[in-house]
C-alpha cells in the first residue's frame, strides 16, 4: 500500500466531488457527527464508528449533513500486487461498515496522522505499515461478522464500565461481574469483539483523557498522571510515549494559556 494523501476533517461545510472517480483508493472513518456520499448515485449516510471503502476510479461526492459539524480521517492510497490478501481490495464496489473495533482503528489512523503531519525520517513506510495493520484489523472483524445485537451489547457494558472506572484497577473479574458472565469468557469476548485487551482499553481511555488534559488544564504532569491513574509519572511516560509517539511534556508546551 501507498499512501498518497491523509487528511482528518472537522467542518459543517465539507464537499468533496469525484466526478470521474479517484486514481486511488479512498477509506473514510468518521469520528464525530455524520456526513453523506453519494457513490454510483447510491446514497450512504457514515455515521460515527463506521468506516467507507470506495475502490479506485469509482465516481462519487460527498458533503457535510447541513448546519452540523462532523469529523472523519480520510486516507487516499494505491493498492500493489501483495495486497491481493485483502479480500476488501479486490471487491468492485464500495463498502461500508460500523465497526466493534473503533478504539483500536481510530488508534492507527491518529498515528498515521501524526506521521503525516510530522514528516520525520521513514514516516511514509511507518504510515504505509500502520495501514496495512489496520485492514489486518478491519478483515479479522469482516471474516467473524458473526457478532449478535446481544454480544454487542455486552461490550457496550463493559466499555461503558471502564469509562465510569478507569481511574481504577480494572480487572476482568469486575467486568465479569459487570455482564454476568465468567473471567475468561469476558476477556476473550472483550478481546474478539474491541481487538485489544482489557488492559489495552483501560490504557488507550486513560491516555486519551491525558491527552486532553495535557492540552487544555493547568495541571502539571504528575498531577495529571495521578488523576487518570498512574501513580508513577515515569510508567506514565512510558505508556504515553509507546502510545502516542510522543511524551506528555512534548502537549504541554504548546497547550492553550489558561486564565486564573
Amino acid at each position: 500500500m501507498q499512501v498518497i494523501t491523509f487528511t482528518y476533517d472537522k467542518s459543517s461545510n465539507w464537499y468533496k466531488e469525484e466526478l470521474e472517480g479517484c486514481l486511488n483508493w479512498t477509506l473514510v472513518l468518521v469520528t464525530y457527527g455524520r456526513c453523506v456520499y453519494w457513490i454510483n448515485e447510491k446514497k450512504q449516510v457514515v455515521e460515527k464508528g463506521q468506516w467507507l471503502l470506495i475502490p479506485s476510479k469509482t465516481p462519487f461526492y460527498g458533503r457535510s449533513v447541513p448546519t452540523q459539524i462532523h469529523e472523519k480521517y480520510v486516507v487516499q492510497f494505491i493498492a500493489d500486487p501483495s495486497d491481493e490478501l485483502f479480500p476488501l481490495l479486490q471487491l468492485p464496489h464500495y463498502t461500508s461498515r460500523l465497526t466493534g473495533k473503533y478504539e483500536l482503528i481510530v488508534d492507527r489512523l491518529r498515528l498515521i496522522h501524526q506521521q503525516w503531519q510530522d514528516k520525520q525520517s521513514y514516516y511514509q513506510t511507518l504510515c504505509e505499515a500502520l495501514l496495512k495493520e489496520l485492514f489486518v484489523h478491519l478483515h479479522r472483524e469482516w471474516d467473524q461478522d458473526t457478532t449478535t445485537t446481544a454480544t454487542a451489547q455486552l461490550v457496550e457494558q463493559m466499555k461503558g464500565y471502564i469509562q465510569n472506572h478507569y481511574r481504577e484497577h480494572v480487572t476482568k473479574d469486575e467486568l465479569a461481574a459487570c455482564i454476568s458472565r465468567s473471567p475468561n469468557y469476558t476477556a476473550a469476548l472483550f478481546r474478539k469483539v474491541t481487538g485489544q485487551t482489557i488492559s489495552e482499553f483501560v490504557h488507550a481511555t486513560r491516555i486519551k483523557t491525558g491527552i486532553y488534559m495535557l492540552r487544555h488544564s493547568a495541571l502539571s504532569v504528575t498531577e495529571i498522571s495521578e488523576f487518570i491513574g498512574y501513580n508513577d509519572p515515569s510508567y506514565f511516560y512510558r505508556v504515553f510515549r509507546r502510545l502516542t509517539g510522543l511524551v506528555p511534556t512534548d502537549l504541554v508546551s504548546d497547550r492553550e494559556t489558561i486564565r486564573k
